[in-house]
């Protein structure tokens, strides 16, 4: 078998076989056994970063709970369980992770090695809580990493976009279930951001910005808040407070899309997993066909990054499905685009025309450029290899780190030759 495309239909594979390994010991004997190979998760990557000319491997036959550690608070899984078949699990057994990207359906190691996020002030990228990871490495070994050896090279291997080894095995830091509740307003103006974004970012676990910039207003925010007492913004509603209005009916983030397979709004409270994530897991994620592309700036820069862009909404909106501004935590994982800052991610869910697209990227990487914008790994940017490696001060280090754990090239492709060489 082979998968010819990624889940969006807009890039096609040019691997030449696909291996469906059922047990580690099999990932290991196909790692040793050829020349080179690719791990595809999700195929939710928009990019060249899980392509090759040789050899797929999917792990999707290794996607189970290995053990649910209630001493250490910790679950370990195989390599290719996704969020939302991990996410029930927990949750019947009293536990949580403590943030999901907008969809379930991703891969926790795809999600993991590209340092995909969820949202939140204190919450960092979803790679924040592996305390461990067994990987099949180029010499053909099975090898473990975790957050307590001395040398600290899991901050190094965890964002390691396929270039390490396959993942067969993660191990997460958990947190007691709790229950979410969401309210989405409407209509808040750009100009009133510099006054409130530290309150209405804060008002929340996570809070999401949506803008389709056809004026300099965002059309929704979705506010999350934990279902506990304390949790609620004290002194009135700071959204509210600055001229958005309170939906009461759910809405899809994306104007004019109806709104079933999104995740309950209102303020009706539900389990984490089912509020976290922004769509639902028995639904047909998104918009459907379409591109992505999102770049982190800091936090202190972030609304000045939203004006420059907002400079370019005649390039950007006739391209435009939906913008998402979200916060995220600092972290030290090496090529993480949170590395050593807090941060403000700021995507862009494209329609699917990719020569208009691909001309804009240019010139809206260049109006970020002054706020040191780093693009999400596995979604599409145009900027150039130099430019981008200058901001990943780790980046020395982990191109040491490859040659240790590959020193046989197994795992290099064009795009790792590109970006990261």
């Amino acid at each position: 078998m082979r998968y010819e495309r990624n889940w969006a239909g807009n890039y096609m594979y040019q691997a030449k076989e696909c291996h469906v390994p059922g047990t580690a010991e099999e990932v290991r004997e196909l790692v040793s056994r050829l020349d080179r190979i690719k791990v595809l998760g999700s195929r939710h990557s928009f990019n060249a970063i899980a392509d090759t000319d040789a050899a797929h491997v999917s792990l999707e036959r290794l996607n189970g709970v290995v053990e649910l550690d209630r001493v250490q608070h910790r679950v370990t899984v195989e390599g290719g369980i996704r969020y939302g078949e991990l996410c029930g699990y927990l949750h019947e057994n009293g536990y949580a992770l403590h943030n999901l990207a907008s969809l379930p359906h991703i891969t926790i190691a795809g999600a993991c090695a590209t340092a995909t996020h969820g949202s939140g002030d204190r919450n960092g990228n979803l790679a924040t809580v592996v305390y461990g990871i067994e990987l099949a490495t180029g010499d053909g070994k099975l090898i473990t990493l975790t957050r307590d050896d001395e040398d600290g090279l899991l901050a190094g291997a965890i964002v390691g976009l396929g270039a390490l080894g396959v993942v067969t095995k993660l191990t997460l830091d958990l947190v007691p279930a709790f229950e979410i509740k969401q309210h989405v307003y409407q209509g808040l103006p750009l100009s009133k951001l510099a006054d409130c974004f530290e309150d209405l970012f804060a008002s929340g676990y996570s809070v999401s910005l949506f803008t389709d910039w056809k004026s300099s207003s965002f059309h929704q925010v979705w506010r999350k808040s934990v279902v506990k007492p304390g949790d609620e913004p004290a002194g009135g509603d700071p959204i509210s407070c600055y001229g958005a209005l309170l939906s009461d009916v759910n809405l899809h983030p994306v104007p004019g899309y109806a709104a079933d397979n999104c995740s309950d709004q209102r303020g009706i409270a539900g389990p984490w997993h089912e509020r976290l994530a922004h769509f639902r897991m028995d639904f047909t994620p998104s918009a459907g066909e379409e591109l992505q592309s999102e770049y982190f700036v800091a936090r202190k820069d972030a609304h000045a990054a939203l004006e420059a862009l907002d400079g370019l909404r005649d390039l950007i909106s006739p391209l435009l499905f939906v913008t998402e501004v979200r916060t995220i935590a600092s972290d030290n994982l090496w090529l993480s685009p949170c590395f050593g800052q807090d941060s403000v991610g700021i995507h862009f869910t494209w329609k699917p025309d990719w020569e208009r697209v691909s001309a804009a990227l240019p010139i809206i990487e260049a109006s970020l450029e002054p706020f040191g914008a780093r693009p999400h790994w596995g979604k599409l940017f145009a900027m150039e290899p130099a430019k981008l490696q200058e901001l990943y001060p780790k980046l020395p280090a982990f191109r040491e780190l490859v040659q240790t754990f590959d020193p046989e090239r197994k795992f290099r492709n064009g795009y790792l030759e590109r970006y990261i060489y």
